[in-house]
C-alpha cells in the first residue's frame, strides 16, 4: 500500500462519521512562541482544545506534517524519521474514549487489514501524587475488542502521557495535557537482547513500532503545580502516516514506504550502490530522511540560515551533503533528489511543484557553501597534524566552520590526530543547555499558554496594526510578533522611524476600541474572497484555502480591525484589562520596524 492510500482511506474514514477535514498548517507554527516547528497535530489546534470553537465543528481530521528535530541523530535506523505526516482525529469535547478506540481499532483492522494478534496496546498507570488515576477504563474498552490481557501492557508519565512539554512535571501551568493509549505493531522479529532481557512494546530492539496514540487530553496545570480537569474533555489522536503504511505492507523498515523510497532508488541510480547492502543503509536512509524534511522546510519558507529554524534546515542539508559522498556521489548533485520527492507528493502538497525550482535553487546553494566552509576546516584541522585535537578545538571546528565530528574522525588517522571526542560531547551538551536556555527565554510565555492576560494583548495587537495602517499607511503590514504575559512585541513594514506624535495616536487609537466595547466577531471564507475585500494579512501563502476572518466591531458599525488570525481573541474589548502603552518604537531590520507595548 502506498502512503496516499492509507491517507485517503484515515481521512474518508473519519468523514464518514461526522469529521470535518482540515488542511495541513505550515511546519512554521503560528502564534506559538514555545517552539520552532510544528512537531505534531494538536499544536495549531491549541486553543481549541482549550475551549475556544472551531468554525469547523467538534469533530475534526487531517494529515498534517510535523518536524521534531530531536530526532535527527536518531536517523539511520529502520524507523527513525524527522520529518514525518501525522494523521489526526480530534473530538472538542464530544465524544472520548469509548468511541476513539474502537474506531481506531476498526481502521487498522478493517480498512488498512492489520492483524489485531499483532497489536499491542499501552495504558497510563496513573500517578499518586497527582490525584490521576490509572486508566483502567481505556485497558477494558481494548480487551472488549479482542486485545488479550497480556498483550495490554501499562506504563508511567514517561511513556504514557502527553503534553507539548513532555512529562507532567515539565508541563508550566496553562498548559493542557493527560493520559494515553498507544497502538504497537509487532513485526514479529528477533529480539536483540542488547535492549534488555525482555521484549516489550516500548524496546528499542525494533520488533514493536508505535503506530498510533490516542491522547485523552483532560487536565490543565495550575499555578501550584496540581492539576484540574478541562472545561472539556477532548481526544487528540495522532498516527504515524509512514509506520501505519509499513505496518500494512509487513516491512519492518519505514524506509521502503513510497514517499522514502523515491529517494533511495534515485540514490541506487546515481551512485550505482545497493539499499540492500548494510554498509550504505544508514547512508541512504539519512539523506531521503533530511532531504524529505529539507523541501518540507523550505517550501514553509524556513531556509537554510545561522539561526533559529533555518539552522536546522541547513544542519540537515549538510549532514545530506557529507553521506552523498560517503555514497560516491558526484559533488553538487544533492538538488537532484528534490523531484523524486515533489513527484511523489505533488497531489497532496502543490505548493511543492508550484516552489520546485526554487527548492532545487536553495539545496545547491547550500551544498555549495558546505562545500566551502569544509575547505576552510580542513585548513584549520591540518594545523593539529601530529598532535591532539581537545574537544574545544574540535566543538569550533563543529560550530564555526560546520565540520563535523564524524569527518573529523575520518580523517584523524590520515593526519595522525587524536581527537578528544567526551570532551567535545562536553562541549557540545553546554552548547546546547545555553541554546535551550536561550530558546526559553526568548519564547517564554508567549500566546501558547492560553491564559487571560496574552489573549488579551493578542486582541490589543491586532488594533495596535490597525492603528499603524491607519496613521501610516497601508504600506504597513505585520512582519513578525511575540506575546508574552508581560508585553507585545511587533515588527512591521515601514521604511522609517515612527515619530512619538504618531505613536501616541495609535495608542488612543487601540485605548478607544477598548473603551467602545467593541465585539469579536469570527467569519470563515475562501481566501480570495477575504484578500479581495481587503481583510489585512500577511503571509498569505501559509494560509489554506478558506480562512478565519477576525473582525472588531461597536454597536455604532464601527470596525476597528479586520484580520486573519488563528486566534485565541477576547470576545469583546471590555475584557482587555488596563491602558495599552506603547514603550519602546525601534529598527527591527532593513525596511522593518519594532515596536513594545504593554497593558499598564
Amino acid at each position: 500500500m502506498k502512503t496516499a492510500e492509507i491517507r485517503d482511506k484515515y481521512i474518508k474514514f473519519f468523514e464518514e462519521r461526522g469529521h470535518a477535514h482540515i488542511p495541513s498548517a505550515s511546519l512554521r507554527p503560528e502564534n506559538d512562541p514555545t517552539t520552532l516547528f510544528t512537531g505534531s497535530g494538536m499544536q495549531p489546534l491549541l486553543p481549541y482544545l482549550l475551549g475556544e470553537k472551531h468554525p469547523k465543528g467538534t469533530r475534526l481530521v487531517n494529515s498534517q506534517k510535523a518536524f521534531r528535530a530531536e530526532d535527527i541523530e536518531e536517523v539511520g535506523d529502520n524507523r527513525h524519521t524527522t520529518f514525518f505526516e501525522m494523521l489526526g482525529n480530534w473530538s472538542l469535547g464530544e465524544y472520548f474514549k469509548k468511541e476513539q478506540l474502537p474506531w481506531f481499532f476498526e481502521f487498522l483492522t478493517n480498512e488498512v487489514g492489520l492483524s489485531k494478534d499483532r497489536l499491542w496496546v499501552t495504558c497510563f498507570a496513573g500517578d499518586e501524587s497527582l490525584g490521576i488515576p490509572k486508566d483502567t477504563e481505556s485497558a477494558e474498552i481494548w480487551k472488549g475488542l479482542g486485545i488479550p490481557e497480556e498483550r495490554i501492557c501499562y506504563y508511567d508519565a514517561k511513556k504514557n502521557w502527553w503534553s507539548r512539554s513532555g512529562t507532567p512535571d515539565k508541563m508550566p501551568a496553562g498548559e493542557p495535557g493527560g493520559p494515553d493509549s498507544e497502538v504497537f505493531y509487532d513485526f514479529g522479529t528477533e529480539h536483540d537482547s542488547a535492549f534488555g532481557a525482555e521484549c516489550h512494546p516500548n524496546c528499542d530492539c525494533g520488533r514493536f513500532v508505535e503506530i498510533g496514540n490516542s491522547v485523552f487530553m483532560e487536565y490543565i496545570k495550575k499555578e501550584d503545580g496540581s492539576f484540574e480537569p478541562l472545561p472539556q474533555k477532548n481526544v487528540d489522536f495522532g498516527g504515524g502516516l509512514e509506520r501505519i503504511t509499513a505496518a500494512a505492507n509487513q516491512d519492518p523498515d519505514v524506509f521502503n514506504v513510497d514517499s522514502l523510497n523515491v529517494v533511495i532508488e534515485h540514490l541506487s541510480k546515481v551512485s550505482g550502490k545497493s539499499y540492500l547492502d548494510e554498509e550504505n543503509k544508514e547512508s541512504f536512509r539519512v539523506i531521503a530522511d533530511h532531504m524529505r524534511a529539507a523541501i518540507f522546510m523550505i517550501v514553509d519558507g524556513v531556509v537554510p540560515t545561522n539561526t533559529d529554524a533555518g539552522y536546522f534546515t541547513r544542519r540537515l542539508i549538510r549532514r545530506a551533503v557529507r553521506h552523498m559522498d560517503k555514497l560516491g556521489v558526484d559533488k553538487e548533485t544533492l538538488h537532484g533528489v528534490v523531484a523524486p520527492v515533489v513527484e511523489v507528493y505533488e497531489g497532496v502538497y502543490p505548493e511543492l511543484t508550484n516552489k520546485k525550482a526554487d527548492i532545487e535553487r536553495e539545496t545547491a546553494l547550500e551544498e555549495e557553501r558546505f562545500r566551502a566552509t569544509l575547505g576552510k576546516g580542513l585548513k584549520q584541522l591540518e594545523k593539529a597534524k601530529g598532535g591532539k585535537l581537545s574537544g574545544k578545538e574540535e566543538f569550533t571546528l563543529f560550530s564555526t566552520y560546520g565540520f563535523p565530528l564524524e569527518l573529523t574522525l575520518e580523517l584523524a588517522p590520515e593526519l595522525n590526530i587524536e581527537v578528544d571526542v567526551e570532551g567535545f560531547k562536553v562541549e557540545m551538551a553546554s552548547h546546547q543547555e545555553l541554546s535551550r536556555a536561550g530558546a526559553e527565554q526568548k519564547f517564554k510565555g508567549g500566546l501558547a499558554d492560553g491564559g487571560e492576560t496574552t489573549t488579551q494583548l493578542h486582541t490589543a495587537t491586532h488594533l495596535m496594526l490597525a492603528g499603524l495602517r491607519k496613521y501610516l499607511g497601508d504600506n504597513v503590514h505585520q512582519a513578525g510578533s511575540n506575546i508574552t504575559t508581560e508585553r507585545t512585541r511587533f515588527d512591521f513594514t515601514h521604511p522609517e522611524k515612527v515619530d512619538r506624535e504618531t505613536l501616541d495616536k495609535v495608542e488612543k487609537y487601540v485605548n478607544d476600541a477598548i473603551a467602545a466595547n467593541a465585539v469579536m466577531e469570527l467569519v470563515e471564507m475562501p481566501k480570495k474572497e477575504a484578500k479581495a475585500s481587503g481583510v489585512e494579512g500577511s503571509f498569505w501563502e501559509k494560509y489554506p484555502d478558506t480562512v478565519q476572518v477576525y473582525t472588531l466591531k461597536s454597536k455604532d458599525g464601527t470596525v476597528w480591525s479586520r484580520e486573519l488570525c488563528g486566534g485565541p481573541h477576547v470576545k469583546n474589548t471590555s475584557e482587555i484589562k488596563g491602558t495599552f502603552k506603547i514603550t519602546k518604537e525601534e529598527s527591527s531590520s532593513a525596511g522593518v520596524r519594532r515596536v513594545k507595548a504593554l497593558l499598564e
